[in-house]
């Protein structure tokens, strides 16, 4: 698969260098003029860009006898243009809705969360329930889960329910738990009640929080979120997402914003496992709209690192006595990729443990070949046996990571893991020599959703502040060019999106973000630094910071 891929996409980018007019000039919609166009192996210097329909019809440099009237004319005097980034994993309604959340990122402890929360509550005394989201408790001097005592004393009478970073765990309120679907001594297939000596602590642990009764969220207010979270990304430079797992009811309502002209961002949605979702999809087949895919379904193998749900192969290093569990029973995801593969849909499933990870490259295996492009895909990859990187190769996988997981776990993960397995663990170099390709993303709001960051983290491999002075794991850092890369084309690759997007070259979009730096060559201390100056989808400028 590695070299059939390399062959097809090297093909297609050996074109983008070309500066010559497919057509003969004339009249375009949209005209990008002086722009120093990026490319993984050049720079198209003071070039000019022309824009029919909002797509690509030429690409020229300035100075030649080819002139194209616009209607419109953005002047971008010798900035740096890119293909329009691409973010191949992150939670896009779910960040829009962190507007209605008591923000808990950042958080030193847990009386802090309290603090917070406390006074969220107090400037929104409209809502009917409180939810938050952001806490990590490995940040915290005292790293264990904590009880919520100190909930049930300020909110006796309200639902509670704040949400651990990695979307794996919450900690909810006696009153939320009296009002869920728990009963105690029951068993959770994938999820886990934290009830030592038979109390609730609050703690719920993966499909444990699937008990809970929360209100769901207005049509108002979920339009309101997508909009919010839309011009986040526009300012993040971001052209498309990949919504990571959406309910049908949330796909039909982004198709409807976006055929209304309301909403402009570009989604590759995958539908979120469910009988229902499945019975539907597998008799209509995928859609798609200029705007819209629908073509995948999101599972979730295991749980998450942090919380320790994560299923490994052997124990854990800091928990001797736990290994995680896998969400489902194996043929669950056995009968679930018999029904996508005939129906013709993407299957990817979210696999952080080596375990987890091992089960699912097995299913894939019994179905995918490098010959049938199937493309589908392990979310995160996070914790390798080191026997089973090649199964990325030998069956045609896509691994699809999120750099900056790395360097906000790397402080905890040897913990978790102990100093061998944390070897195969964020090891994106290997599994690009494996796969030849990744599609980075940031799973945001997990993460920063700044795809900067994400380009730092998988080059640098080092946090905000510089940390480690060496790299955490250099050996796995990816080149400038393969990140780059992983955020254009081969992430549009692994939506079946290379053909209409990804690079910048005649009969694609027009999908540009505008930097004031190159990032392949500036120093790496600047990287972070760099600055979004315009975004522009389908040849509209969505967002200009001057």
């Amino acid at each position: 698969m590695k070299s059939q891929l390399l062959f097809a996409l090297s093909a297609c980018i050996a074109t983008l260098c070309s500066c010559n007019s497919p057509v003969q000039p004339g009249r375009a919609d949209f005209v990008l003029e002086h722009a120093d166009i990026v490319y993984p192996d050049s720079i198209c210097r003071d070039c000019n860009i022309a824009v029919i329909d909002g797509k690509i019809e030429s690409i020229y440099p300035s100075s030649s006898d080819e002139k194209w009237v616009g209607k419109e004319y953005l002047n971008v005097r010798r900035q740096f243009v890119y293909p329009g980034f691409i973010d191949a994993h992150t939670h896009f309604m779910a960040y829009g809705l962190g507007k209605y959340k008591v923000d808990l990122t950042g958080t030193k402890s847990w009386e802090d969360v309290v603090r917070r929360t406390v006074q969220f509550a107090k400037d929104h005394p409209e809502l009917t329930f409180i939810e938050g989201r952001g806490w990590d408790q490995n940040d915290w001097e005292d790293s264990s889960f904590p009880t919520n005592d100190s909930l049930n004393f300020h909110f006796p009478n309200i639902q509670v329910v704040l949400t651990r970073v990695d979307g794996h765990a919450v900690i909810v309120n006696d009153y939320a738990l009296a009002q869920s679907n728990y009963i105690p001594g029951e068993e959770i297939e994938g999820g886990l009640v934290h009830a030592p000596n038979d109390k609730p602590t609050g703690v719920l642990i993966d499909n444990a929080i699937n008990l809970l009764n929360l209100p769901p969220h207005s049509r108002a207010q979920q339009i309101e979120a997508l909009l919010e979270a839309e011009k986040d990304c526009f300012k993040a430079g971001l052209t498309s997402v990949v919504e990571a797992g959406l309910p049908r009811e949330s796909i039909e309502l982004i198709d409807s914003l976006q055929q209304a002209g309301i909403l402009k961002m570009q989604v590759y949605a995958m539908v979120s496992d469910s009988p229902e979702a499945l019975d539907y999809y597998c008799e209509r087949g995928p859609y798609k709209s200029d705007r819209l895919n629908v073509r995948s379904f999101k599972f979730y193998g295991d749980g998450a690192l942090g919380s320790r749900g994560a299923c490994l192969i052997h124990p854990y290093h800091d928990a001797p006595n736990e290994r995680g569990f896998l969400l489902h029973d194996p043929e669950h995801f056995r009968s679930a990729a018999a029904r996508l593969a005939k129906a013709g849909f993407q299957m990817n499933t979210h696999a952080i443990g080596d375990s987890a990870n091992r089960l699912i490259l097995d299913i894939y295996g019994k179905f995918c070949t490098p010959e049938n492009d199937l493309r589908w895909r392990i979310e995160h990859a996070q914790v390798m046996d080191s026997s089973d990187f090649a199964y990325f190769n030998t069956y045609g996988i896509i691994p699809s990571v999120q750099p900056t997981h790395a360097t906000s776990d790397m402080p905890w993960a040897e913990n978790r893991l102990g100093p061998e397995r944390i070897q195969y663990a964020y090891a994106y170099q290997r599994l690009l020599d494996e796969a030849g390709l990744l599609a980075l993303g940031t799973d945001f709001p997990v993460e920063d959703i700044s795809p900067i960051e994400t380009f730092y983290a998988a080059t640098i491999r080092k946090d905000g502040i510089g940390y480690p002075p060496e790299g955490f794991q250099m050996e796995n850092a990816i080149g400038r060019v393969d990140a780059l890369k992983g955020m254009t084309i081969w992430a549009a690759y692994a939506c079946f999106e290379e053909s209409e997007k990804g690079s910048i070259e005649a009969g694609k979009w027009a999908d540009f973000t505008i930097l004031d730096k190159n990032l392949l060559r500036i120093k790496s201390d600047k990287i972070l630094s760099t600055k979004v100056l315009t975004t522009v989808v389908h040849g509209e400028v969505v967002y200009k910071m001057y």
